[in-house]
């Protein structure tokens, strides 16, 4: 049965492929293993591979990877916390009211200014009651006119003005006071009724409203009217300090009442002759707050960009655009035009 299950054409030597001499080289090193190649079944019961018995088989070694982020080698020190990166709650508190407080007046004035034209408003200044016969004749209000940054020295100057108009009226009682003590004050107690009569309104409309306009819409002109005005303002306030005789009470006319008098009579009037002094002490300060917000405004005018031409043009445009100059150079103008026309007329007859 065998020799009919044989193929007689086949190779005796080639029907083995392990008999070939170069395997059979490569498998003599592996001896050992020789006996699990041969017990390997690859028709076995799961298809499963059975290792050689007491052969182990190494658990799987996790892959050595670098971490992504390198481990510092020292430990970072503490967190302290610096004094530049202290934060005031108390002190950013403070400024966020004060930006709310701005912003509020900003949208107040951008309000106002949106509901009415400059030429619409009402005036109210000097305050007045509504019975008196006489209304206000100016408008001033500081947060709508005014820019901010320069709203507390307009300000300053209002009380300035404010300051001088008292003192002018306590003149007249000091001069009235010397006039009681020496007859021959009479003169400084007529002069003093006419320093605070003239010199309150024009003080006033003179210095204080050109500032107030130069500071609103920023015109040279204004300021220059302001200096020259101003300036005056400063030579007669210490004239009034001084206390010329029959000028104005002061420390000179202070200091001779409090000796004696030449009529032999003995009288010393050391209350009257304080009053006096008080008086051009009073001018005096007001001269050195005068010659200080000079300065000041000097400065301001001076950061502002304005300039001697600049004021002269505003002038020149200003005057064109008043009406009394139109309606009296169109007069002029049509007077000229009727001249000539009447020249030309009287030369054509001949």
């Amino acid at each position: 049965m065998s020799e009919i299950d044989s193929n007689p054409f086949a190779d005796p030597e080639a029907a083995n492929p392990f008999a070939d001499p170069s395997v059979q080289q490569a498998r003599g090193g592996q001896q050992t293993g020789a006996g699990a190649v041969d017990d390997y079944n690859p028709f076995a019961e799961g298809n499963q591979t059975r290792p050689t018995a007491g052969a182990t088989i190494p658990p799987p070694q996790p892959a050595q990877t670098q971490p992504a982020i390198m481990q510092p080698s020292n430990e970072p020190p503490p967190y302290t916390e610096s004094s530049a990166q202290r934060v005031d709650t108390a002190d950013l508190q403070k400024r966020q009211e004060e930006l709310e407080k701005k912003a509020a007046e900003l949208q107040r004035k951008e309000q106002e200014m949106r509901n009415m034209q400059y030429n619409e408003r009402a005036n109210n200044w000097p305050p007045l009651p509504k019975f008196c016969p006489v209304g206000p004749c100016f408008y001033q209000d500081f947060n709508v006119d005014i820019p901010m940054e320069f709203q507390r020295t307009v300000k300053i100057v209002y009380y300035l003005w404010l300051f001088y108009v008292i003192v002018l009226f306590l003149n007249i009682w000091a001069s009235l006071a010397f006039f009681i003590a020496d007859p021959d004050g009479g003169a400084t107690f007529g002069m003093s009724i006419v320093w605070f009569v003239l010199f309150t309104p024009c003080s006033f409309i003179c210095w204080y409203r050109p500032l107030y306009k130069a500071f609103r819409s920023d015109s040279s002109f204004n300021f220059f009217v302001f200096f020259f005005i101003f300036f005056f303002q400063f030579i007669c306030t210490i004239i009034q300090c001084l206390g010329v005789t029959g000028y104005t009470v002061g420390i000179i006319n202070g200091l001779t009442m409090t000796g004696y008098k030449n009529d032999g009579k003995g009288v010393s009037h050391i209350g009257v002759a304080l009053v006096m002094i008080f008086i051009g002490l009073m001018f005096g300060i007001l001269a050195l707050l005068d010659f200080i917000m000079l300065v000041k405004v000097h400065k301001i005018y001076r950061s502002t960009g304005a300039s001697f031409d600049k004021a002269k043009q505003e002038f020149s445009t200003g005057v064109m655009k008043n009406e009394t100059v139109q309606g009296v150079a169109a007069n002029a103008a049509q007077g000229a035009v009727k001249g000539m026309a009447s020249q030309y007329g009287s030369n054509n007859k001949y």
